[in-house]
């Protein structure tokens, strides 16, 4: 079966079963055993839209956001006031069932707001990282810092400005002439799809008023992994500050080696080499504002990459992007919403053999949609995007209709 028939018959599936709401048939809260020391989860979305020629909206070269099955299936594990574990699998599609957390916490001090993660761990970049399930997010779309995929790769780069520029809105799929030369997707700014893997403190005061995390993790935020690479770790941290209720502002940053080892010997032509300076920092900031009816939130990403330069013309240094992102969301009456998020991903200029362009190609996206709640945990959301890129071999204007269903427990 097919990856639209598996979404087809979910959908097929939920509706009937919202259509006996009434009688309970799917479970309303997680599922709790063992005297509460174990509990199971689970969030099932089922997202039905067109074919995206442009590929705005692709996380990697097989999947869309706006055509995809997802199921995830969580566990937590109580051993004490002082010790949990957590873990937490996914599948796409109905493919292959992947780990997407795995992690040890714990709480030294059951009196205090601190605590240590060691695994696969949550994000600790970002505001966005903290809601990308399905029921989470009041729209289908995803914000283009957290899924758009440039032409950035960790483990192949461009030789020159030249190659660079001729790859520009190519990196739902692109191949450079240093490192691996397979056919592969780019990375975003910052991954939402992936989690971190290391060592995560947490703490805030008494109030939570204020709180903070820092992490020290393998790959970067737009390339987390979990076998390091490079030989060198990532470390992030990120600020939240809630000075009333309604409001919360966030600081983040994170900064690591990108370039993966043989990437980087491919293009210094050495076999012992110093990947330390061949980086990726990131900065982030956000705000968010929700009163009565309405939630208000503005995210702001700026990321930064070092690459080596093979051949002429060089390669600026930092390679810039900026990713900005206003959305709003309005409840009309209880169960019902609408909402809509403006985009816009934008790249430093380099200078080419006769031309001084963007990196990548500018991307803006606009989207407005409704959710309406068939009951307490499951959603109907209908949503239409307008996408433009300004530039490149796909310079194009896509406009997508599409419809989700989410159900979690």
């Amino acid at each position: 079966m097919t990856g639209w028939g598996r979404i087809t018959r979910a959908w097929m599936l939920l509706l009937c079963i919202a259509g006996r709401a009434g009688a309970q048939v799917l479970p309303a809260e997680p599922i709790a055993v063992a005297g509460g020391r174990l509990t199971f989860g689970g969030d099932v979305s089922a997202t039905i839209g067109p074919k995206d020629p442009g590929f705005f909206n692709f996380t990697d070269y097989n999947h869309s956001t706006l055509r995809m099955l997802r199921v995830d299936f969580s566990a937590a594990a109580k051993a004490g006031d002082h010790f949990s574990l957590l873990a937490e699998v996914r599948s796409e599609n109905l493919g292959q069932v992947r780990p997407y957390a795995l992690f040890v916490r714990i709480r030294p001090w059951t009196a205090r707001n601190f605590d240590i993660q060691a695994g696969r761990v949550p994000p600790t970049f970002g505001a966005f990282t903290r809601r990308t399930y399905a029921n989470d997010n009041p729209l289908i779309g995803y914000p283009l810092a957290y899924q758009y995929m440039t032409t950035m790769r960790a483990n192949a780069l461009a030789a020159s400005a030249d190659e660079l520029l001729a790859k520009r809105s190519e990196g739902w799929a692109l191949r450079y002439s240093v490192g691996a030369r397979t056919f592969e997707g780019g990375v975003p700014l910052v991954s939402a799809f992936r989690w971190d893997t290391g060592v995560q403190v947490h703490a805030a005061s008494r109030s939570g008023g204020v709180s903070g995390t820092v992490a020290v993790t393998s790959g970067t935020v737009s390339n987390p992994r979990v076998r390091d690479d490079n030989g060198r770790p990532q470390l992030a941290g990120r600020f939240e500050w809630r000075p009333v209720s309604g409001l919360v502002a966030g600081g983040s940053w994170a900064r690591g080696p990108f370039l993966s080892r043989d990437a980087a010997r491919a293009a210094l032509g050495a076999l012992d080499v110093d990947t330390s300076a061949f980086t990726q920092t990131a900065w982030g900031g956000d705000l968010e504002y929700s009163r009565d009816h309405y939630v208000l939130r503005f995210e702001l990403v700026e990321s930064g990459w070092r690459l080596p330069t093979v051949a002429a013309p060089a390669l600026p240094q930092p390679l810039s992007a900026l990713a900005t992102s206003v959305e709003g969301r309005y409840k009309l009456r209880p169960g019902l919403y609408v909402a809509s998020r403006v985009d816009h991903l934008g790249f430093s200029a380099i200078t080419g053999t006769g031309r001084t362009l963007p990196w990548d190609a500018p991307v803006t996206r606009i989207e407005a949609g409704l959710g309406y709640s068939l009951q307490r945990n499951l959603l109907l959301k209908v949503a239409y995007q307008h996408n433009r890129r300004d530039g490149g071999r796909l310079e194009k204007i896509d406009n997508f209709p599409a419809a989700q269903l989410v159900f979690w427990f």
